[in-house]
């Protein structure tokens, strides 16, 4: 089972740590990784990753460019990192949560690998997908994902837990 919510870069993170407490606090455990953005560091957005079921300290994603950059940018090893954590975290996992399904991904990168062995092992999967990915989400999946919104993602999160008990 796969769900995605559309999100746009305002509010994807924030709603999935929120997401990720209220399901671990019903009792979930959980696989994958959510993102942390802070405002401090040497660079306008701090992204970490908290990598979900393992025990490790947030990973920095980010790196900072320099005085003259734009903006941050992913620092692709540091994802790689998470993504093995992920992958070592999974067994007994109820679910995964992949904090969004973006540019590395949709370049056949980032959690492509731990969405694909969670399904395998019957784990369910939720993440969030900006518009601008959502083609090659589809095209990953196959068209079979369920789309939810951020209202019933919590009800679909817990479902596959509820019907097996």
């Amino acid at each position: 089972m796969l769900g995605y919510v559309i999100h746009d870069d305002t509010d994807g993170s924030e709603r999935m740590q929120a997401l990720s407490r209220l399901l671990a606090a019903r009792g979930l455990r959980l696989g994958g990784a959510v993102q942390v953005n802070s405002g401090g560091g040497d660079c306008t957005c701090d992204m970490q990753l908290s990598v979900l079921g393992a025990d490790a300290a947030p990973i920095r994603i980010s790196q900072a460019l320099g005085p003259g950059s734009q903006g941050c940018r992913l620092d692709p090893d540091a994802l790689e990192r998470a993504v093995g954590l992920g992958l070592s975290a999974l067994a007994g996992a109820d679910l995964v949560l992949v904090n969004k399904f973006g540019k590395q991904e949709s370049l056949g990168r980032g959690f492509r690998e731990l969405i694909a062995e969670s399904l395998g092992q019957g784990i369910p999967v939720l993440t969030a997908v900006a518009p601008d990915y959502l083609p090659a989400f589809l095209d990953f999946t196959g068209g079979e994902a369920t789309l939810l919104d951020w209202d019933t993602a919590a009800d679909w999160c817990l479902r596959p837990r509820n019907a097996a008990a």
